[in-house]
């Protein structure tokens, strides 16, 4: 039996764009208008302690909408997408079974589509991940990802050169299933979960703008001081939380190697350019529906509300 075969899945609207959108704000709008709660779609607000630096919900969010999958993890732990996919199904299905609406938001795409659609990821083979890793650090980064090209043009074509840790896992997989890494494929067919997906469409310069002013209330609200107590907790051990945005450039900062000024560019410039990615990456997915970004919170949650069917229901904040 499949997980849809085992009940009706809950109504999930799923709020998507690339960071600074004011994706946020708006779920967190569409979730109180229409008696909703949220679920976490961010790869790294499930580490806890990492508040600052990926703009994660306020206690008083949380408390005017309940909220999933937030600070689940040590930042000395891994999250895997198959695990948040275990974790988030299990989520939708206990709100399903209290009848309440879903608000699935987030910018990581490839989080989105793993808890929505039907993705299935293949097991691990610690000694062919540990052959790969080897040559990780034996060639680098960008001279791994030529292998990858070489054997799964597909997957090559979706994961940056200098993302070490998926392109180990894209070659494991295809070693060790013989076929194409099936995380980056687009979905074929119809929605595991059945959703109604709302993208945040906003101008470049627009957005680069709100980044940069982003940045700013980081930095002024502690992000260095964040970073200093997180790595007395083990920053350095993890192998996933210590790549998040602002966070490698930060933990120069502490060390004394880069001064503030200096990072607070490099931040800008590296969160402007993921940005661009998670635009192409949603763009790719023809079912998101586009919406203009950058506006009355209240006012776009209150159009996803009557798009998604909730009519009447939404209420203002």
């Amino acid at each position: 039996m499949t997980e849809a075969a085992s009940g009706p899945w809950p109504e999930v609207v799923a709020v998507v764009g690339p960071t600074a959108s004011g994706k946020s704000a708006v779920a967190l709008d569409l979730a109180g208008g229409i008696g909703g709660e949220i679920v976490n779609a961010d790869a790294f607000q499930v580490y806890r302690g990492m508040d600052v630096g990926t703009a994660k919900p306020s206690d008083a969010d949380r408390r005017r909408v309940p909220h999933h999958l937030l600070d689940l993890l040590d930042v000395t732990q891994e999250m895997s997408v198959a695990e948040y996919q275990r974790l988030g199904r299990a989520v939708l299905r206990e709100i399903a079974d209290r009848g309440v609406p879903a608000v699935v938001v987030g910018g990581s795409g490839l989080y989105v589509r793993a808890l929505l659609d039907d993705l299935r990821f293949p097991g691990s083979d610690p000694t062919i991940r540990a052959r790969w890793e080897a040559e990780l650090a034996r060639i680098g980064a960008p001279a791994l990802h030529q292998v990858l090209a070489q054997h799964d043009p597909a997957a090559a074509a979706h994961i940056l050169p200098t993302n070490g840790r998926r392109i180990v896992r894209a070659l494991e997989v295809g070693e060790l299933t013989g076929e194409g890494f099936p995380a980056v494929l687009p979905p074929d067919g119809p929605p595991l979960v059945p959703h109604a997906a709302f993208g945040l469409d906003i101008g470049r310069d627009e957005l680069d703008g709100r980044i940069a002013a982003r940045v700013d209330r980081m930095l002024a609200a502690g992000l260095e001081d964040e970073v200093r107590s997180l790595l007395a907790s083990g920053l350095r051990e993890g192998r996933t939380a210590g790549r998040a945005l602002g966070y490698p450039q930060m933990v120069e900062v502490v060390e004394g190697r880069l001064d503030v000024a200096s990072a607070r560019d490099q931040i800008v410039a590296a969160t402007r350019a993921y940005a661009r990615r998670q635009q192409r990456w949603f763009r790719r997915d023809l079912r998101v529906v586009w919406l203009p970004g950058g506006g009355d919170p209240a006012s776009t949650a209150s159009e996803i509300a009557v798009r998604a069917g909730h009519p009447g229901r939404t209420l203002g904040p």
